[in-house]
């Protein structure tokens, strides 16, 4: 491992809103993200895949009355997040490093007010379906750690994932609230207060058209 991954991990494990491995909240957070880390009763929503946490920190901003937390394995992309989190004195905004099949092992039933998916993984191999964020193994996680009625919002530029994901919903019966082929020029912009990830600048750069959808169990 090179040292400059070295130095960001390191100081990973000095900033109390990282949950990850090794430190004492890992393993008992479950149930009390509002006690431990936000010290406040406000909605929780997740961000998961975050990569740089673009959506964590930028809706941090946005609305404070709100705790948000990025969730993602890679703990170089949750540095550059946290970087953000220091620079602009976030106290509504944490990470969680872990993978996203383990989420209920993180989070109660019902805990979890609102979820984003952004730009993930495409994974567009057939047997690399299971991986895909709108499987239905990872939507039964996800029914399963929201409250009742929570809103998922779901953000790609691969069109053949956003078709299955819209398949997927409508065989799980979800109840779809808005969907578009074409975020930029719908009606649905004002959902992401001009957010963009790293990826999604370069996709739309390149003519890509970002696809966007909302739904709840």
């Amino acid at each position: 491992m090179g040292r400059h991954k070295l130095k960001k991990f390191a100081q990973n494990k000095e900033r109390a809103y990282i949950i990850e491995e090794g430190k004492p909240l890992y393993d008992n957070i479950k149930g009390n993200w509002r006690k431990e880390v936000f010290k406040n009763d406000n909605p929780i929503v997740l961000e998961l895949a975050c990569g740089r946490g673009e959506y964590t920190t930028g809706l941090a901003q946005v609305y404070p009355d709100r705790n948000f937390i990025g969730v993602d394995i890679k703990g170089d992309r949750i540095w550059k997040g946290g970087n953000v989190v220091d620079e602009k004195g976030l106290t509504n905004a944490a990470f969680l490093r872990i993978h996203i099949q383990n989420l209920a092992n993180y989070f109660e039933a019902g805990e979890v007010d609102e979820i984003w998916i952004v730009h993930p993984d495409p994974r567009p191999k057939d047997r690399d379906a299971k991986r895909r964020m709108t499987h239905p193994r990872f939507l039964n996680i996800y029914k399963e750690l929201i409250k009742e009625g929570g809103l998922i919002r779901f953000k790609t530029d691969s069109k053949e994932l956003f078709e299955y994901s819209v398949e997927t919903l409508v065989q799980e019966k979800v109840q779809l609230e808005a969907v578009t082929f074409d975020l930029y020029e719908s009606d649905l912009m004002e959902d992401h207060h001009g957010i963009k990830t790293r990826y999604e600048k370069q996709f739309t750069e390149l003519g890509h058209k970002v696809h966007y959808l909302k739904f709840r169990f």
